[in-house]
């Protein structure tokens, strides 16, 4: 019913969709559907039939329906064969005798250790020459390859450089220590061989209290600024009772108060800070420890 009856107008009707009215009987009739070999040049509307007409040469239509012309007959490239010709019912029909092989691109062994990447091999070379010629197809799937190794590596340096503390320490009398590559070092005058690292005491470089202070100041600064359940869900995955975080509530500066008392037990490491961040979904914070610049929190 396309209007309702009113007082001064009858109601008026159209027919449901794929049908329309025949102007003679007034009656609704389903619309026509074209066969195949026969393409649709004016479609079903409400007082008037589909109306089609014979595919013209160079055309085709393998399908019945009502709503789709003839389609254009497909012409075969000048380096392929003619299998079928096209007919009013059916397309052409091409075969390529001598087929592209398609590019394959090559498996990416990619190492990060420390802060080198060992680059893989993308390139081979032609039978019988030793100039190297790269992979056919192969340049476009790099660029996402190399995108993802770039950022894997920023993410290296920017971590193992909040991680590293200068050790300082003096040689003895007797003689020099030597540092080998694998970080272990060796006194002259003794075959005791200890890690480095180990030299600054359990886990000093990567205590808390080991990051500069407008570091901590930063991170203090972002927790600060965020919801006060953010800090409150910190407390929790650091290992804090309900109870023990509302004392920190009552203080004046509570980030700082959980902070300070956090980063005096010998678990307070910037890992474990990391880890309770991205715990929490802070994400941003999280990567604040390692960054160089100052990031804002948003509320």
């Amino acid at each position: 019913m396309i209007a309702p009856c009113v007082e001064t107008d009858d109601a008026l009707c159209a027919c449901a969709y794929g049908f329309y009215r025949n102007e003679q009987t007034g009656e609704c009739n389903p619309c026509r559907t074209c066969p195949v070999g026969y393409g649709m040049i004016l479609s079903c509307s409400m007082n008037q039939d589909t109306v089609c007409e014979n595919c013209p040469e160079w055309t085709f239509s393998n399908v019945d329906n009502n709503m789709d012309p003839c389609l254009p007959c497909t012409i075969c490239e000048d380096d392929e064969e003619t299998v079928k010709e096209c007919t009013l019912t059916s397309d052409t029909e091409c075969f390529d005798p001598n087929p592209r092989v398609a590019s394959v691109t090559p498996f990416l062994d990619t190492t990060i250790q420390d802060t080198t990447m060992t680059d893989p091999e993308l390139i081979g070379t032609t039978p019988g020459s030793s100039e190297p010629i790269p992979p056919s197809g192969a340049a476009e799937n790099l660029i996402p390859v190399y995108c993802s190794i770039l950022a894997a590596v920023i993410a290296g340096l920017n971590k193992q450089g909040g991680n590293s503390h200068t050790v300082n320490q003096t040689p003895s009398p007797e003689g020099e220590k030597l540092h080998s590559d694998s970080g272990i070092s060796v006194n002259s005058d003794s075959t005791a061989e200890q890690p480095a690292g180990h030299m600054q005491g359990k886990n000093d470089l990567h205590l808390y209290n080991s990051l500069a202070p407008h570091k901590q100041e930063e991170v203090e600064k972002l927790l600060t600024s965020s919801l006060e359940q953010t800090w409150k869900n910190l407390a929790g995955e650091l290992g804090y009772q309900d109870e023990l975080i509302d004392t920190f509530t009552q203080d004046e500066f509570p980030v700082r108060a959980l902070l300070s008392d956090w980063s005096s037990k010998d678990s307070a490491t910037t890992d474990a800070l990391y880890s309770a961040l991205r715990k929490i979904q802070r994400e941003d914070i999280a990567q604040s420890l390692y960054s160089d610049s100052t990031a804002t929190s948003p509320v």
